[in-house]
C-alpha cells in the first residue's frame, strides 16, 4: 500500500513538474505575442488620426449651402456685392430668409433686382451688414452702425429684434470671414421705401 501511494505521489510530482516546465517554456512566448499585439495596436492608433472638421466657407458660400437664402444670394449677386462679402471682413450679416423676402409687397423684389434700381438694392443689402464679428453673446440693446452708413436699432429681450420689426430667429452661423444671424423680415434704412419702385 505504501509503495503504491509513494508511486502515485511520485507520478503526480512528475506531472506537476512537467506542467511547471511547460509553463516556463510557453509563458515567455505568450508574453512576446501579447507585447507584439499591443505594439501593433498602438501603432495603428497612432496612424489613424481623427479627420479634421471642414472649415466654414465665406459668408456667401455658407448662405448658398444653407439653402434658405436663395433670394438673398441672388440679390447679392445682382447688386455686385459677392466679392465684398467674400472679402477678409470680418462681417456680421443679418440675413433675411427666402420667406422674409417673399413677404415684401408684391412686385417689390422684382423691382429691386432691376438694373436701374441697383443703388437702392445695394443700400438695402449693406444695411443688413455690420462691420466686425458680433456674436449673439455680445449683442446689447442700442443702435448699431451698418456698412450702409445708418444704424439699426437693436433691442435685446426674450428675443432680439431689429428696428422693432424683424426678429433674430437663428444666431451665430459661423463663416470664415464673419458670422450670420438669421432674421424673419427684411429691414430697411430710414427713408428707403422700395414700394415706390413698383409702378
Amino acid at each position: 500500500m505504501k509503495k503504491s501511494l509513494m508511486a502515485a505521489l511520485a507520478a503526480a510530482t512528475l506531472v506537476l513538474s512537467g506542467c511547471a516546465a511547460a509553463d516556463e517554456e510557453v509563458a515567455p512566448e505568450m508574453e512576446e505575442t501579447v507585447e507584439e499585439t499591443v505594439e501593433e495596436t498602438e501603432a495603428v492608433e497612432e496612424e489613424v488620426e481623427p479627420a479634421p472638421e471642414p472649415e466654414a466657407g465665406d459668408i456667401v458660400a455658407v448662405a448658398t449651402e444653407a439653402g434658405s437664402f436663395t433670394t438673398l444670394v441672388a440679390a447679392v449677386e445682382a447688386a455686385g456685392l459677392v466679392e465684398t462679402l467674400q472679402g477678409e471682413g470680418p462681417f456680421t450679416v443679418f440675413a433675411p430668409t427666402d420667406e422674409a423676402f417673399a413677404a415684401l409687397p408684391e412686385g417689390v423684389l422684382d423691382a429691386l433686382l432691376l438694373e436701374e434700381n441697383l443703388e437702392v438694392l445695394q443700400q438695402i443689402l449693406t444695411y443688413h451688414v455690420v462691420p466686425g464679428e458680433v456674436l449673439a453673446a455680445d449683442v446689447t440693446t442700442g443702435d448699431v452702425a451698418t456698412v450702409e452708413g445708418s444704424t439699426i436699432a437693436v433691442e435685446v429681450g426674450d428675443q432680439v429684434t431689429l428696428n422693432g420689426t424683424a426678429t433674430v430667429v437663428t444666431t451665430d452661423v459661423e463663416a470664415s470671414n464673419g458670422v450670420i444671424h438669421v432674421i424673419d423680415q427684411v429691414i430697411l434704412p430710414e427713408g428707403v421705401d422700395p414700394a415706390t419702385l413698383v409702378e
